[in-house]
């Protein structure tokens, strides 16, 4: 047997793998080079933190009068038609609860901008949520 034949017959040899070059790129210099603007404002990792923290307290705040003014608003407002010879401490006692009487009737007062105590028969009152 003779090296590189089979049965006679030449065997190629095998075929060896070079790598490819490496290709060279022209850089262009000089003029040529465009160079990239500054940025108008770099923010510093105090500037990210404090914007990060502004973000996030607007976000909360907008959830939280969502939240709480979002149920107020749904319910409908109490309202109460004066009867003959009733007074707004009556309508205080009966209808403010949980509150003194005189805080009752300022708070009826407040709530249909009333200037004085003095009611009328017929006269439609708002009463104060909570």
């Amino acid at each position: 047997m003779l090296d590189g034949t089979t049965n006679g017959y030449a065997v190629p040899a095998p075929a060896v793998r070079r790598s490819p070059r490496p290709r060279l790129v022209s850089v262009p210099t000089g003029e040529s080079v465009r160079l990239l603007p500054e940025p108008a404002l770099r923010l510093t990792r105090l500037g990210r933190l404090v914007l990060t923290s502004a973000a996030v307290l607007v976000a909360l705040v907008v959830a939280f009068i969502g939240l709480t003014g979002g149920a107020a608003a749904s319910a409908p407002a109490q309202t109460v038609t004066v009867q003959q010879g009733q007074t707004l401490s009556e309508i205080a006692a009966t209808h403010v609860t949980g509150v003194s009487i005189a805080t009752g009737v300022t708070q009826l007062q407040e709530a249909n901008d009333l200037a004085t105590t003095q009611v009328q028969a017929g006269q439609t009152l708002v009463i104060p949520q909570g």
